[in-house]
């Protein structure tokens, strides 16, 4: 099999990912079907299992990279991906190649075929990246939730150390005791007298936590968090303390307080996998070097142009925080493409602090897209300038060219319109706009 015939195979098998929000009927019969039929290779795995409804995919990029610089061989599995799908399958932080990923995939087919009930995209890959991990004998595998936990495909893994990061307005109506629901559903991923690491900090949801029986609940702000921080070149200083000991003076290169909390968790997370301390050498060079793709991404200097997958409420009000912090005094425009089903109102109030001369909204390229004039509407309510565009790439091209050399370009709303955002970036760069540097 070809790695283009991978994809074909894939890509006709349903993408649940494609209606994300929608969990009622979820069952993990499906994947469990396929796993057993592979001799249930996540079973040869200790697992670091994240979830939450932000910070899940930074805590996976830190955690993979602190337990590979303490030595060891790490597998991490990540959705979505930005350019390409094999962004989701790495070992010690290279991706999986285009060969060896049809070699899975060609495996998955002999699997499928003997199979009564037809697995999802998100359980093919799921499958392939545990039956990758037990083939590659990785020391460690962490594992990022797709939606929520209980039912995920993820879950059929057993937890050896799980990790809950925060509970927020994502993949829910919002109606009744909503945050009760969704913690209940994201700690279905606790395995039982194994620790968890919980970022979230709210008392009244302590005890859905609690009735799962991890042993020991380490809570962020009690038993770990951040000491202190402070702003650096092109990051933050850190004093991180934890149950296995402090790590003082630890340059973060990532911005923003949110980022902080999710390398605490990170931390104390890898220590409780290896049931001791990282020493301050291994914590220095993995918070050092992290660049996560998607995450407050500087692609281009002049103009600045950064890229950040801010998709709810959540996530739009750190980047707005952290933006007004790192990049004080710069006139800024907005490109923005989002999903449904969120409602786009309160991501465009968030923004909306950043006080921008202009957002241009084109509709995202997937079938979940929240419409261009919804988006230009709500931001006409805030009382934003608006225009539209016909899709992510004029909306680029649009943005830097009125873009002066001092000023910010910020492309936000889903990880789903970072790839095209990028292209069009790539074309500007071999283009006549001589302003734009990257």
């Amino acid at each position: 099999m070809e790695y283009r015939d991978a994809i074909d195979f894939l890509d006709g098998h349903v993408n649940l990912e494609a209606t994300a929000g929608r969990i009622h009927g979820l069952s993990l019969d499906a994947i469990r079907g396929l796993v057993a039929s592979m001799g249930n290779p996540q079973s040869d795995l200790t697992s670091l299992h994240v979830t939450g409804t932000n910070g899940k995919g930074s805590v996976v990029a830190i955690a993979s990279s602190l337990l590979t610089a303490a030595g060891l061989r790490v597998g991490s599995y990540t959705s979505p991906h930005v350019d390409t799908v094999r962004e989701r399958l790495r070992i010690s932080g290279d991706l999986i190649n285009e060969d060896e990923f049809a070699e899975l995939v060609s495996d998955l087919v002999r699997y499928v075929g003997a199979l009564d009930e037809q697995p999802s995209y998100f359980e093919l890959l799921t499958a392939a990246a545990f039956l990758w991990f037990s083939n590659e004998a990785v020391d460690v595998g962490v594992i990022e939730v797709g939606l929520l936990g209980r039912f995920d495909a993820t879950n059929v893994v057993e937890s050896s150390v799980s990790v809950i990061t925060n509970i927020g307005l994502d993949h829910t109506d919002g109606i009744g005791d909503w945050r009760r629901a969704v913690a209940t559903e994201k700690a279905g991923i606790i395995s039982r007298g194994r620790p968890l690491v919980l970022g979230e900090t709210s008392v009244d949801l302590l005890e859905v936590f609690m009735d799962e029986g991890p042993d020991p609940l380490l809570v962020r702000g009690s038993d770990f968090g951040v000491a202190a921080s402070s702003p650096a070149v092109g990051g933050q200083v850190l004093d991180l303390f934890g149950p296995y000991g402090r790590h003082d003076e630890v340059y973060l290169s990532l911005h923003g307080p949110h980022q902080a909390d999710n390398a605490a968790v990170a931390v104390t997370a890898a220590e409780a996998i290896l049931d001791t301390k990282l020493g301050d050498d291994v914590v220095s060079e993995a918070l050092g070097g992290m660049a996560i793709p998607g995450r407050l991404e500087v692609v281009s200097s002049r103009p600045l142009v950064v890229l950040d997958a801010a998709h709810n409420p959540e996530a739009a009000s750190a980047l707005a925080d952290t933006v007004s912090d790192v990049f004080p005094g710069a006139r800024r425009i907005l490109v923005l493409g989002m999903l449904g089903p969120r409602e786009p109102g309160a991501v465009v109030a968030e923004l909306a602090r950043l006080v921008p001369d202009l957002v241009v909204v084109f509709t995202a390229p997937s079938r979940r897209a929240v419409p261009a004039q919804v988006l230009e509407s709500t931001c006409r309510r805030r009382g934003l300038d608006v225009e539209s565009a016909p899709d992510v790439g004029e909306a680029v091209r649009r943005a830097v060219a009125l873009a002066g050399e001092d000023d910010m370009v910020l492309i936000t709303g889903s990880f789903y319109v970072l790839s095209g955002a990028r292209t069009a970036i790539e074309g500007l760069a071999g283009s006549d706009y001589e302003e734009f540097d990257s």
